[in-house]
């Protein structure tokens, strides 16, 4: 891991104070996909940062293209933690941002997404998108963990720059897998409700 993934990742958790719940799953470099909720731009970093160091240096952010693109700061900070960018705004039947996941991480890397797509600004979580199923089922030997990040949208609120330093907490929940005959709307549900369930532990 290279000193400025190894700073990021201090500053990380310096700002939001995170402290990490393991709960009813054990810290373990097999290949899994982390799926938290998402109310702010820090979240893929913190919850990167977050990660016992020999599990983060195979773990890769999955991020929005359009914004971690758009400046040479931006864009120098998702290099440093190996973060996969996806363009949501140009996507090509034959390279479907699942079909670039599952290029990406091969046979180490884990992944953490955000099924909600966007952020979401209210404290109901938005409803998931299918990326999630469709790596499941591409991927059947993939964990699926459900992580519930708290606090993080005051740390950095929608539409401000500056950071503001606050406790956030992340709790991860125990491994799941696409189920056989599941649907993806029931399964969409179920991996939904996981991550509601980390918030009141």
């Amino acid at each position: 891991m290279s000193l400025t993934a190894s700073i990021l990742s201090v500053l990380a958790k310096l700002l939001a104070g995170s402290s990490v719940r393991w709960v009813d799953c054990q810290p373990d470099t097999c290949q899994r996909v982390y799926f938290a909720n998402h109310t702010s731009h820090l979240d893929a970093l913190v919850l990167w940062a977050s990660l016992p160091r020999n599990i983060r240096m195979l773990t890769r952010a999955v991020a929005a293209k359009d914004y971690w693109d758009k400046s040479a700061l931006r864009r120098y900070i998702a290099g440093s933690v190996n973060a996969l960018l996806i363009d949501r705004e140009n996507i090509k039947v034959h390279r479907s941002p699942v079909e670039l996941m599952i290029q990406a991480i091969g046979d180490t890397h884990s992944l953490i997404v955000f099924p909600e797509g966007g952020r979401n600004a209210s404290d109901e979580m938005g409803t998931f998108k299918s990326g999630l199923y469709y790596l499941g089922k591409k991927r059947p030997d993939l964990e699926l963990v459900p992580v519930y990040i708290d606090n993080l949208n005051r740390v950095l609120p929608r539409g401000e720059f500056l950071p503001v330093p606050l406790l956030s907490c992340i709790t991860i929940g125990p491994p799941m897998w696409l189920e056989a005959g599941e649907s993806k709307t029931e399964f969409l549900k179920r991996a939904r409700e996981a991550v509601k369930r980390l918030k009141d532990i």
